[in-house]
């Protein structure tokens, strides 16, 4: 899969209201088929069939099952950054002492994450060997990490470290590899006696505050 080029990864977008529903039907219901069965399920067949298309419609906008895939990769990852959204919400984290704030930050990035684990677990496994999945993918995790570090650094005064901005991000990576990991592979892959995710999203909130605000 990395010999694709950006020419053979396009959908040809529709003009007509009706077509432009259908075409959102089409995946949304390819969404769902990396959810129940990976990417080895998904197939033009698969996905007109769920969405209950005819194969026809597809092939009128791309002939190309990566091109698929991939519209299927943005329209699920733009959900999430809907989600993320809410590290731009001033409200959400006004007024909030720097453990809280932390803890809740870390709350909301991994549990986004959490939520939507059935697409990753699909798309992250299958990043190995598509490299413009590893590519955008790299860039949406990015994008997720500045602004957790945005919201994280507005306790910057109490972040026990000389630089404050490096720490957050490295916390954040590897808050994020643990996620990443948990849902790629569940949460047994690396630990004998699993947490369920409350409590894992605590404790990463936990270790957090620790290691941030050298709490004891």
């Amino acid at each position: 899969m990395d010999d694709v080029t950006p020419t053979d990864l396009e959908v040809r977008p529709p003009r007509q209201r009706r077509s432009r529903e259908t075409l959102g039907r089409v995946l949304d219901a390819g969404v769902a088929v990396l959810e129940g069965g990976g990417y080895d399920s998904f197939t033009i067949a698969s996905v007109c069939e769920r969405a209950q298309v005819a194969p026809t419609v597809l092939y009128a906008r791309t002939t190309s099952k990566d091109a698929l895939f991939l519209a299927v990769y943005e329209h699920g990852i733009a959900r999430m950054r809907a989600e993320q959204a809410v590290f731009a919400d001033e409200a959400r984290w006004a007024g909030l002492a720097p453990a809280e704030l932390v803890r809740a930050a870390v709350a909301e990035m991994v549990s986004i994450s959490l939520r939507h684990g059935a697409f990753l677990r699909a798309v992250v496994l299958v990043s190995a060997a598509h490299a413009e999945v590893r590519r955008r993918g790299a860039h949406y995790s990015q994008e997720l990490g500045e602004g957790f570090a945005r919201v994280v650094l507005r306790a910057r005064d109490a972040i026990r470290h000389d630089d404050p901005e490096l720490a957050v991000r490295a916390w954040f990576g590897t808050a994020f590899a643990s996620s990443i990991i948990r849902i790629a592979y569940g949460p047994g892959f690396a630990t004998p006696a699993p947490v369920d995710d409350d409590g894992f999203v605590a404790d990463l909130g936990e270790m957090a505050v620790r290691y941030l605000l050298a709490t004891q």
